[in-house]
């Protein structure tokens, strides 16, 4: 490879990056376009099945036999089990035959097949005749946005267009908590809880807290004495190690961070972001709540939070752009820290879904060149973001509202727009009777 080819601002370098961005879009429309046609040909054998079924003398089993035998013999073309076939079937008849206008969307190319399967997952627990509703308004939220961004949204919305109440549905997924023990291979097992979204995301971000103040801890040590360091687990097996620890000793039988048992990571404790709207939290409505714009917790589980805080956050939003202006948080340390939290929920590059506490916030444009630091000119980037912001060509510019245009090498642009808040205020209707505004 020539030095031209390896310096990244180049002419070289920039057309053979451009070809292959050329390259990869016409890849993808000819993926999409096959898959799109096995989708609908898996569902034509699902039919031709289901037709077998409609004579008079026809029961159950003889539809159940037929799609079993198309399956197998489709199996066979597919170099797949006939069982995970005829699971494909059934998801192809739910996506093209429930969700048509997801499917006309995706060919034409305003979304891609992550959207459609986030869409039909989601959509699949409403009534029937609620999803060509729900399927109109889903598409127009996934244009512009990456499918694990969206997700969550869409969940949010599928829950509030529904006819029974979350609270009363998430009552009774409850009941069916439970932990399974999956025996597997060279004396490995995978051990399974089903918990409330809440509380599974709280021992997931406690793990994760205590494995990385272990590894801090071990690298500390590692630089400043000659013996080599011994423990190289990663962050996944430590936090494997420590889950293990508090469930057979109820605190880590060895904290790492320290000499003695019962250090500090025992007093490391998940941290749960929930944003609650006003009517839920008084009992006036039983819609679901969101869980740091990842998934929906019901509201009892709310207000039980909400119960035992001391220091509350409020949420202030523009009536007509729905972007959070103001907010007087109950973390420290500053105000302006929590506002962009709040605005910005997670990561802002494109795509990136890394929670805001888990991010650094970024000067837009950069502090030692003169940026000032206000909301107009910060922004959360996980560390992997921000790291190429400053080390490529990657640039970004911040217009109002705190929308991000971030340009690739190549000068294409991507705008990134702050999150939709989960908690919006909007003027009530007037009604007959109602005084005259000011």
């Amino acid at each position: 490879m020539t030095e031209a080819m390896e310096t990244p601002g180049s002419e070289t370098y920039l057309a053979a990056l451009a070809g292959i961005l050329a390259d990869v879009e016409d890849a993808s429309r000819v993926i999409a376009s096959g898959q799109i046609a096995e989708l609908r040909v898996l569902a034509a054998a699902g039919r031709l099945a289901e037709a077998q079924g409609v004579h008079s003398d026809a029961n159950v089993l003889l539809h159940d036999m037929a799609l079993r035998s198309i399956s197998a013999e489709l199996a066979g073309t597919m170099r797949m089990t006939d069982r995970t076939v005829q699971r494909r079937i059934g998801e192809a008849r739910v996506t093209i035959e429930g969700f048509p206008a997801a499917v006309a969307a995706w060919e034409a190319g305003r979304i891609v097949r992550g959207h459609v399967s986030a869409i039909v997952d989601a959509g699949v627990n409403l009534p029937a005749e609620l999803w060509a509703e729900f399927e109109a308004i889903a598409i127009e939220r996934c244009e512009g946005q990456t499918p694990n961004r969206v997700r969550g949204e869409l969940e949010i919305l599928a829950h509030r267009m529904h006819p029974r109440a979350f609270a009363e549905r998430h009552g009774e997924a409850a009941s069916g908590r439970c932990v399974r023990l999956v025996t597997g291979r060279d004396g490995m097992s995978d051990l399974i809880a089903t918990l409330p979204t809440v509380i599974a995301e709280g021992i997931h971000d406690r793990l994760t807290q205590q494995a990385r103040a272990i590894i801090d801890t071990r690298d500390e040590r590692s630089a400043g004495s000659e013996v080599v360091a011994t423990d190289a687990r990663s962050t996944d097996q430590v936090r494997a190690d420590v889950f293990a620890d508090l469930l057979l000793a109820g605190t880590p039988a060895l904290d790492d961070t320290r000499d003695t048992t019962a250090g500090p990571l025992g007093a490391i404790r998940a941290r749960v972001q929930v944003l609650v709207p006003a009517a839920t939290l008084t009992g006036a409505d039983d819609g679901p709540c969101d869980l740091a714009g990842r998934s929906p917790i019901d509201p009892a589980t709310a207000r039980t939070l909400a119960g035992s805080t001391h220091i509350w956050e409020r949420l202030f939003h523009d009536p007509t752009t729905v972007v959070t202006v103001a907010t007087d948080s109950y973390r420290v340390p500053s105000g302006m820290r929590r506002f962009l939290q709040a605005r910005d929920q997670h990561c802002r590059f494109p795509g990136c879904r890394v929670a805001a506490i888990r991010c650094e916030i970024d000067h837009t444009h950069d502090h030692a060149l003169g940026g000032r630091t206000e909301l107009t000119n910060l922004a959360h980037l996980c560390q992997r973001h921000h790291s190429m912001k400053q080390f490529t060509a990657w640039r970004v510019r911040q217009l109002k509202g705190g929308v991000l245009e971030w340009t690739s090498p190549l000068g294409r642009t991507y705008r990134e727009d702050a999150p939709t808040p989960a908690v919006a205020f909007i003027p009530a209707p007037a009604q007959p009777g109602d005084p005259a505004p000011f």
